[in-house]
């Protein structure tokens, strides 16, 4: 069964005009703790801000959140997507991309937002019913080269001579730390 973007967006999308000063941006972000407002222009839809894009304008000399307008800070080519697309599509082009949100619109008014919260609820709701979620592959790691210091020690011991005995002793004194050698045990028997 293939998922559409509509199965997981926000619906309800809080959005900004393009004369809109910085800080009122930054009040209905922080009001509704979300990083992602789509900026309207006469109602259509003209791109998004971001609280990454408020904090890197904000960080220029001279900048006052309260007079420099949306317009200044917002990315123009926003990721829209229309209502209906598939939900591994968008989810391919934000990782593809590194896009924080997509914009769900149709014939440029928006209809919802999908964001990677949103992006993370999906993944946990078709996680965690496994009849809906695609089957899981297992990964193969590449085989492991032999060592070759593990097959004369693999030898040794398999013949029941000491490991210590195919290691130079210069090499192993200055791999590990000296040992005190441990008192002899006595074998005894009754």
């Amino acid at each position: 069964m293939s998922h559409v973007i509509d199965e997981f967006m926000t619906r309800t999308v809080h959005t900004i005009g393009t004369q809109s000063p910085l800080a009122e941006a930054h009040r209905i972000m922080n009001e509704h703790a979300i990083r992602h407002l789509p900026v309207l222009e006469g109602g259509k839809l003209v791109g998004v801000v971001s609280m990454r894009d408020l904090h890197l304008i904000e960080t220029l000399k001279g900048v006052d959140p309260k007079e420099v307008a949306v317009e200044e800070a917002m990315a123009q080519d926003a990721y829209t997507v229309p209502p209906g697309t598939a939900l591994l599509e968008v989810a391919r082009t934000m990782a593809m991309h590194k896009y924080g949100s997509a914009v769900v619109a149709r014939d440029g008014r928006v209809e919802g937002i999908f964001t990677t919260i949103d992006a993370l609820k999906a993944l946990e709701a078709l996680l965690s019913s496994p009849g809906k979620a695609a089957p899981t592959r297992k990964r193969k790691s590449p085989p492991r080269p032999p060592s070759r210091k593990s097959a004369p020690r693999k030898a040794a011991a398999r013949k029941g001579a000491g490991t210590a005995a195919k290691r130079p002793a210069a090499k192993s004194a200055a791999k590990r730390p000296a040992r005190k050698a441990a008192p002899a045990r006595k074998r005894g028997g009754r």
